[in-house]
């Protein structure tokens, strides 16, 4: 059985043993938008929850539209071609309208991203700035959500009279789904505030996972700090296996919030009868693949379906390395990840990142991993935590080794994107 995945630009074609592979997850079927620009004009002009853009924009002096940042590939140059356009047209000057990019605690975007982001035509006529989490003078302190953490909120944000975010539904390892508030938190908060929102106080709760809202520490926290820090408007799509609209839903933050989910959700799960002893998936190809620790979301998002001490054979390019020094020191710094859960949840322990060596310690207990990339040699992937190997094909041929020639084959091949559970039974 041929199979593409997701990996880098390209994908990656494999072949699978047809007997072993029990099922093929994907997104389910959702026909794009005819008319994306049509469509984007109406969500403006009639959103869920609030006012038009147009109507919130009269008399305002100032704006702050927030984007993703170069790891998402949200469609911000179409949404910003739409937005953009109902500001001006309201009387908010050009020079006024700040586009300001959610990195929470990721790099900044700088050069030839800035394009890849916006357009050419944006990046040279609208000012497009970086969030810094870690310039706390860049930041105001709003006081502490319900749970105690600090909220500290870019300042160019809150000082701007018209709040507008941006985004991408789709599943999330921790927060149920992106998109909506986390475009807020941790997309313009401080590095003291998303620390506090992705500790083990939060993250080791059971609800905190893909696409659980209700219940969700990691959601319900971050809900409330957006809504403390105010957002006016946000507009969220949802996209395809091509990346082409699949919905639009603008308006009020947790109403539109929530109908994007809705129909993210119906299309990223996918049910499989019975629990895998092997998976094989990607990191969703670029952006998303591009560093190891972006890859974690891979790992994690497949285990509903995995039987323990089963296999999880993962395709990421990783063209960009392993990810930010301190979450490469955090994975040197132990030689168990047993110890370091052991650490963090004892509170006697904090490392920038940690959260992610803490999720990539959930997929370790639960399965045997092994990568296939070009982008990190195996000598190095071995030092973290994980297998190495120089195929799908062979890492497929070993598993089937250790879990025998009848072993269940999943393959995910949009890695992420898709929401895999189990189905009911009767």
């Amino acid at each position: 059985m041929r199979v593409t995945l997701d990996y880098g630009k390209t994908g990656m074609d494999v072949e699978l043993p047809d007997n072993n592979v029990a099922a093929i997850l994907s997104l389910g079927e959702a026909p794009p938008v005819d008319n994306p620009d049509d469509a984007l004009r109406e969500a403006l002009d009639n959103p869920i929850g609030t006012e038009s853009l147009a109507d919130l924009a009269q008399g305002k002096t100032s704006a702050c539209i927030l984007i993703c940042d170069v790891t998402r590939p949200v469609p911000n140059e179409f949404l910003l071609r739409g937005i953009l356009e109902k500001l001006e047209t309201a009387g908010i000057a050009r020079q006024e309208i700040l586009i300001l990019i959610a990195t929470g605690l990721h790099r900044p975007n700088l050069g030839d991203e800035i394009v890849e982001l916006v357009g050419a035509q944006i990046a040279a006529d609208y000012r497009v700035e970086n969030h810094d989490g870690k310039n706390q003078d860049e930041h105001e302190y709003l006081g502490e959500s319900p749970s105690g953490i600090p909220i500290w909120i870019d300042r160019r944000y809150l000082e701007s009279d018209l709040k507008i975010a941006t985004g991408l539904i789709e599943p999330h390892f921790m927060a149920g789904f992106s998109g909506g508030r986390k475009l807020v938190c941790p997309g313009i908060a401080a590095f003291e505030t998303i620390t506090k929102w992705h500790s083990p106080r939060f993250l080791e709760h059971p609800l905190a996972r893909s696409g659980c809202l209700d219940g969700n520490p990691v959601h319900e926290e971050n809900t409330a700090i957006a809504k403390v820090a105010g957002c006016d408007f946000i507009v969220n799509v949802t996209l395809d296996e091509r990346r082409r609209v699949t919905s639009i839903s603008a308006g009020e933050m947790e109403q539109a919030f929530l109908a994007g989910v809705e129909f993210a959700r119906k299309v990223a799960k996918a049910e499989i009868a019975e629990p895998c002893d092997i998976v094989v998936t990607s990191s969703a190809g670029y952006p998303l693949d591009t560093t190891f620790y972006q890859s974690v979301k891979g790992l994690v998002s497949v285990l509903p379906i995995l039987r323990k001490g089963g296999t999880i054979i993962i395709a990421a390019s990783l063209s960009e390395g392993i990810g930010s020094p301190e979450f490469e020191s955090t994975l040197r710094e132990f030689d168990d990840l047993e110890e370091f859960l052991r650490q963090i949840i004892a509170d006697e322990y904090f490392a920038m990142d940690q959260w992610q060596v803490e999720e990539m310690a959930r997929a370790c207990r639960h399965a045997r991993i092994r990568y296939v990339s070009d982008g990190l040699p195996g000598t190095l992937l071995r030092q973290f935590f994980v297998e190495s190997a120089g195929s799908v094909e062979s890492a497929v041929a070993e598993a089937l080794e250790e879990h025998g020639n009848e072993a269940r084959i999943a393959v995910i091949p949009k890695g992420p994107y898709v929401m895999p559970e189990l189905a009911p039974t009767a």
